[in-house]
């Protein structure tokens, strides 16, 4: 079932890059996206038809240079960490990792905030979460083996060897015994080896080959219109640790100054997730 719901989301992703006219470099692809755009749904059910149980999200993901990673300071601000239930806090911030918990109204200032920033919008994801169900957001490629240092739950420098394979965030929903409308949503990092096989005993292999960075995770309960922003609490010049290959794009990206009149230039740069709760079907 993973995989049907793996095979979606890339569909989706495909869609996304591929299905809609390229938009102008200067000009992000959510600058245009409004409030009530980003809304949940409250669509009913039609005569006759069943829905499926899903809980549903989209995911945004931005890039700012590097060097103006000072600007996120005001995002972290206006979010609240209270909701947020962590695996292990000091090591979730020791792996240079950040999150804060807000509404869907924070949109258009967390925009605001990304433009001024010369950040952009680099994609946008639809994922459907069956009850009880993980998927995987892929955020890392690893076209050979390579080690990946993080933080442990005790506090220590630790080293896993990983690869081929997708470092991903793996989310996880399930819907709250008699409370209609709110999910409990689980996130953590992972490694996972390529399955390239539908056998069953072959795919069981390729999970034993995955490593979860449980000191990492954190949940919270979530409801339609709550949102979740995950970034780095500094930039990491390179990608050997986790919190580098989330993050930190060292090779560079194109960005536009919106106070100067100059050409694009290559600059480090930093990424943000967005993951917002668009609706739950009971």
């Amino acid at each position: 079932m993973n995989r049907v719901f793996q095979i979606a989301v890339l569909s989706c992703l495909a869609f996304c890059l591929t299905g809609c006219g390229a938009p102008e470099e200067n000009e992000p692809i959510w600058q245009q996206l409004k409030i009530g755009d980003l809304a949940p749904s409250h669509s009913g059910k039609r005569p006759g038809s069943q829905l499926l149980k899903t809980i549903n999200f989209n995911v945004y993901a931005f890039e700012i240079p590097a060097e103006n990673i000072s600007a996120l300071d005001d995002i972290w601000q206006m979010s609240y960490p209270k909701p947020l239930q962590y695996n292990n806090h000091d090591a979730f911030k020791a792996n240079s990792f950040l999150a804060g918990f807000g509404q869907v109204q924070m949109w258009n200032k967390i925009r605001d905030l990304l433009l001024a920033a010369d950040g952009k919008g680099t994609d946008r994801i639809s994922l459907l979460l069956p009850d009880g169900q993980a998927n995987d957001l892929p955020i890392a490629r690893l076209d050979k083996e390579q080690t990946i240092s993080y933080i442990s739950a005790s506090g220590s420098m630790e080293v896993v060897t990983a690869g081929p394979g997708m470092v991903a965030l793996r989310l996880k929903a399930e819907k709250i015994p008699g409370s209609r409308g709110v999910c409990k949503m689980s996130v953590m990092p992972v490694f996972s080896p390529p399955i390239r096989s539908s056998i069953p005993e072959l795919v069981y292999r390729a999970k034993a080959g995955e490593f979860l960075f449980t000191s990492v995770g954190f949940g919270l309960k979530m409801s339609p219109g709550d949102l979740v922003v995950l970034g780095p609490e500094k930039y990491i010049d390179h990608q050997i640790t986790l919190g580098g290959l989330f993050f930190s794009r060292p090779e560079g990206r194109m960005f536009f100054s919106r106070t100067e009149r100059k050409p694009p230039e290559r600059k480090p740069a930093v990424r943000i997730f967005l993951l917002l709760c668009t609706s739950i079907n009971d």
